[in-house]
C-alpha cells in the first residue's frame, strides 16, 4: 500500500508540476507563432525603404553589403521574429509610405509625422534628425530664416513631409515639388531649384554629389524616425516598443548610423 501510494503521489505531482509549466511554456511559442503572422503574414518581414540616404538605404557597391540605418534595423527585427528578411526598394520615400499603407510591405523606417500617425501606426522614436537646407553655389538663399522671399525656389520630395510643412508655412518662394532625392541633386547642379529641403542626414549625403553645395547652419525643424507597421497590426506593437528599446541600447541604432556615414542625426534618448 505504501509503494501505491508514493506511486501515485509522484504521478499527482507530476501532473501539478506539469499544469503550473505547461500553460507558460506552451503560450509562448503560440504568442511568437502569432507575432509572426501578425507582422509578417507572407512568412517573411518585407522592410519597405528607399534610396540615396542614410536614413534608409544605400546600395553596396563593389560587392560591399548595402548600408543605411532602415536597412540594418529591419535586418534585425526579422532576425527578432525568426522569419526571411526580404528588403523592398522602392524609387522614393511615398512609394513606402503608400505600401505600408496597403499592407504591400509590413515595416518602415520612417518620420512619425503627426499626418503618417493616422494612417500607420508608430513605435517609439529611435532617430532624431535636424531639418535643414542644402544651397547650391550662389543661391540667394544664405540662412534658415531667410528662406522664404519671391523668386527662391525650393526643392522638396514630392509627398514628404517637408512637402507638406513648407508647403504651408512659406507664403512667397516657391515649393517645388521633384520625385526624388537623386533628381534633386541633378536639379540643384542646374541651377533649376535654389535650395533643397530635407533632414540633414540625406542633405550632407546629397551634397557630396553637388560641388559647391552647402549645408545651412540652424533648422527649421526635426524629424523623429520610427518603426512604422500597417493600421490593424497594433497587438505587435508592444514587440515594436521592446525592439526599439534594445537596439537603442544595445549600441545597434548608434553602429548603424556611424557605418552609413549618416551626419546630422542621434540616438533618441530612451523613454
Amino acid at each position: 500500500m505504501a509503494s501505491v501510494s508514493r506511486r501515485l503521489f509522484a504521478s499527482l505531482a507530476f501532473v501539478a508540476a506539469f499544469a503550473a509549466v505547461s500553460p507558460l511554456a506552451l503560450a509562448e511559442p503560440d504568442v511568437k507563432t502569432d507575432l509572426k503572422t501578425l507582422l509578417a503574414p507572407s512568412g517573411k518581414l518585407r522592410a519597405g525603404l528607399y534610396p540615396g540616404t542614410p536614413t534608409s538605404y544605400l546600395a553596396g557597391t563593389d560587392g560591399a553589403s548595402p548600408r543605411g540605418v532602415g536597412y540594418e534595423l529591419g535586418k534585425a527585427l526579422a532576425e527578432k521574429l525568426g522569419v526571411p528578411y526580404e528588403p523592398v526598394v522602392f524609387k522614393k520615400n511615398a512609394e513606402v509610405l503608400e505600401a505600408v499603407q496597403s499592407g504591400a510591405v509590413d515595416v518602415a523606417f520612417t518620420n512619425a509625422s503627426v499626418a503618417r500617425a493616422k494612417v500607420m501606426d508608430f513605435g517609439p522614436a529611435y532617430l532624431d534628425i535636424e531639418l535643414g537646407y542644402l544651397v547650391r553655389e550662389g543661391s540667394p538663399v544664405t540662412a534658415v530664416d531667410a528662406v522664404d522671399k519671391p523668386g527662391v525656389k525650393i526643392g522638396v520630395t514630392k509627398g514628404s513631409s517637408s512637402d507638406g510643412v513648407l508647403t504651408r508655412e512659406l507664403k512667397n518662394a516657391e515649393v517645388v515639388r521633384v520625385e526624388t532625392v537623386l533628381l534633386a541633386a541633378d536639379l540643384l547642379k542646374e541651377g533649376k531649384i535654389d535650395a533643397f529641403a530635407t533632414n540633414k542626414a540625406t542633405l550632407y549625403e546629397m551634397g557630396e554629389k553637388v560641388p559647391g553645395s552647402k549645408v545651412l547652419d540652424g533648422r527649421w525643424g526635426m524629424e523623429r524616425h520610427a518603426v512604422a507597421i500597417p493600421k490593424g497590426r497594433d497587438a505587435g506593437l508592444p514587440l515594436v516598443r521592446s525592439f526599439t528599446a534594445d537596439v537603442k541600447s544595445n549600441g545597434l541604432v548608434a553602429g548603424a548610423v556611424q557605418r552609413a556615414g549618416l551626419r546630422g542625426a542621434q540616438v533618441s534618448e530612451m523613454k
